[in-house]
């Protein structure tokens, strides 16, 4: 099951062991931005998921879900995650 942008950022945020509030901090948001983008309140700008896939070193392909085309199976890679 692929997970929504907001359910990914708050796996990666739980597995670092932060706060909403100690990620705001570090991604120059207020705490109230990490959770409306945690529960779909707001969509991500293309500056967020920027910010955010520097802090946590993921490639925005994998924060927002999109797996790439197999073109020989007709259908999506497997994510190798």
């Amino acid at each position: 099951m692929e997970l929504s942008f907001g359910e990914q950022l708050k796996a990666l945020r739980e597995d670092a062991d932060l706060t909403q509030a100690a990620l705001g901090k570090a991604l120059g948001m207020t705490q109230r931005r990490v959770s409306y983008l945690e529960c779909g309140k707001y969509e991500p700008s293309l500056e967020d998921i920027r910010v955010i896939c520097g802090y946590f070193q993921v490639s925005a392909d994998d924060l927002l879900g999109i797996r790439r085309w197999d073109s020989k199976a007709g259908k999506p890679h497997r994510s190798a995650h």
